[in-house]
């Protein structure tokens, strides 16, 4: 799975997210150390605290099918309507990148897209520094 085909994966998983409150989009696809890719969208509830990222419903998702080592994920976020010259990039909020670090192995990539074309390439580490894991609590 190579990091074009994981973006274009996210930004498919954009169209499926629940947004009826912000009207902003977004789509994650997360690879996990098996090569299994699993995609997800952000679903928002009326009481706003109820609502999930996308990131953490791929991950539940690949949780839930027996995967906990992720090597990558793609995230596409913006609202529902921009033209392109107005995509900005959406990163993982705070709780997504510490949900993260609980499965990532060493170097996860993580791509942050507006656009196929458009990629920013970073690492969970880069996102979330000196970050507390599972390795902590033993």
């Amino acid at each position: 799975m190579n990091k074009q085909e994981l973006v274009r994966l996210a930004l498919e998983a954009r169209a499926r997210s629940y947004v009826p409150y912000s009207h902003f989009r977004v789509g994650a696809a997360l690879l996990t150390s098996s090569g299994k890719v699993y995609q997800g969208c952000n679903v928002e509830n009326a009481s706003y605290g109820g609502t999930i990222c996308a990131e953490r419903t791929a991950a539940l998702r690949a949780v839930y099918e027996g995967e906990q080592r992720f090597s990558a994920i793609a995230v596409a976020g913006f609202p529902e309507d921009a033209p392109p010259e107005e995509r900005g990039y959406a990163y993982p909020c705070g709780i997504c990148r510490q949900f993260l670090r609980e499965f990532a192995l060493p170097g996860m990539k993580v791509y942050i897209a507006r656009s196929e074309e458009e990629v920013i390439e970073t690492t969970l580490e880069e996102l979330l520094p000196m970050s507390f894991g599972p390795e902590h609590l033993q």
